[in-house]
């Protein structure tokens, strides 16, 4: 059985208040595997990339037990491209460049080693592209996480509803559960959501923490306060990864076991914003991971 990620690997450009990089790894699969992968091989990456994606990042995420076949490589093309500045409270940001590059051809398919799927992560793209990659499976996963953005909302709310209705799991932020709910209280946002299909919702709320519903059963999960955040652009990926990574290795999908993957979800995440991209995960050890964990479970204690 395997784990199948699907988004994007990118390159980023950031600048917040603690510094400035013009070009570094980033996107929402690329952060998904190298969290995920902490805790449970293989993941079968789902992405598209251009011949100037670095082949060091490939090998170094095969070496973690990611598989590449369904990676689309355009030898002759350029990998999708971000950048942004981040306001001092490190919550808001501003778009300066999008470049979809090979990204606006992205059609996915499924090799078919990748039937073995048992656990479905679909990070932030186009919903008609989430539900291209369902709609392949022959046998529906175990469970089906879903990230989404209020950019769908506006743009392809109908493919939205439709992918909706299909997954178990939906991530969002505390804005985008309001936007498409068309609710004020999350509590409120959350019930109306899953009328809209999904089981469980978690509701991000960056340095607040996040929440996990289902039905009227709430849990909350603080963030851990740091000193010093960098970077807090991969941190909603690594938080993905860390929670299906979890479940994953766990094989339980109960409410019980989901509190437990979101603190280690938010573990994950604490680490990620340390540096800019990717290169605090990618140095991250497990002893480091569990005394973070263990952190975290006293922060919830009383």
């Amino acid at each position: 059985m395997s784990l199948i990620s699907v988004g994007t690997m990118a390159f980023d450009a950031l600048e917040t208040p603690f510094g400035k990089v013009d070009r570094i790894i980033g996107g929402s699969a690329t952060y998904v595997a190298w969290a995920a992968s902490n805790f449970f091989t293989p993941i079968r990456q789902v992405s598209i990339i251009g011949g100037d994606f670095p082949q060091e990042e490939i090998k170094s995420l095969e070496a973690r037990g990611v598989d590449f076949d369904g990676v689309e490589l355009v030898k002759d093309g350029k990998s999708f491209f971000w950048s942004g500045r981040y306001h001092l409270d490190m919550n808001t940001r501003d778009t300066l460049v999008t470049d979809l590059n090979v990204l606006a051809q992205f059609d996915p398919k499924l090799p078919d080693s990748y039937q073995d799927c048992e656990y479905l992560m679909l990070g932030n793209l186009a919903p008609a592209v989430q539900l291209s990659v369902i709609n392949q499976l022959k046998n529906r996963p175990k469970l089906i996480v879903m990230d989404t953005m209020n950019f769908w909302m506006a743009s392809a709310m109908d493919d939205l509803r439709k992918v909706l209705k299909m997954v178990d799991v939906l991530m969002v932020n505390d804005s985008e559960a309001r936007e498409l709910s068309g609710e004020h209280s999350l509590v409120k946002a959350a019930l109306k959501i899953q009328e809209m299909g999904p089981k469980y919702i978690i509701i991000k709320k960056g340095e607040h923490g996040a929440l996990l519903f289902q039905g009227r059963r709430v849990f909350f999960a603080p963030a851990l306060p740091l000193e010093d955040v960098f970077d807090p652009t991969g941190a909603g990926d690594t938080f993905a990864g860390g929670f299906i990574g979890h479940i994953a290795s766990t094989g339980n999908i109960s409410f019980e076991n989901m509190k437990k993957a979101i603190i280690v979800g938010s573990a994950l995440a604490s680490f990620c914003v340390e540096k800019f991209g990717p290169k605090r995960l990618q140095s991250l050890t497990k002893e480091e991971i569990e005394e973070r964990i263990e952190v975290f479970t006293e922060l919830v204690k009383f």
